[in-house]
């Protein structure tokens, strides 16, 4: 009888793949917009008002894809130590009693 493996999972689903693109079409959005503004050297409306704001949303977007779970009910696999092998369950142990650190001894040196 051969074990069994459960497949690999990967850290993000489907829902934050789709949030990544979006946030990087937002953002791409925004930099496209700034290199729009006619004004010179792009001072206008576009260049340093609505670009910026696309890119500080886009930036929110990423966060958020990169932060949100892509199932709410799932809970994340933790890793096990070595695979194929079960972590043995260690015992409680004694802490062992806190001995108080010597007292400093007087500098070598003397003060002006």
């Amino acid at each position: 009888m051969q074990p069994t493996t459960p497949a690999p999972r990967f850290a993000f689903g489907p829902r934050n793949f789709r949030l990544m693109w979006l946030g990087l079409a937002v953002l791409a959005a925004g930099f496209i917009t700034m290199t729009l503004d006619g004004a010179d050297y792009g001072e206008g409306f576009l260049g340093l008002t609505l670009g910026p704001i696309l890119l500080f949303v886009g930036f929110v977007i990423e966060f958020f894809a990169i932060m949100v779970r892509s199932n709410p009910g799932e809970v994340a696999p933790v890793a096990p130590a070595h695979p194929g092998v079960a972590a043995p369950v260690a015992a409680p142990v004694a802490a062992a009693p806190v001995v108080p650190a010597p007292a400093p001894a007087k500098p070598a040196y003397k003060r002006l």
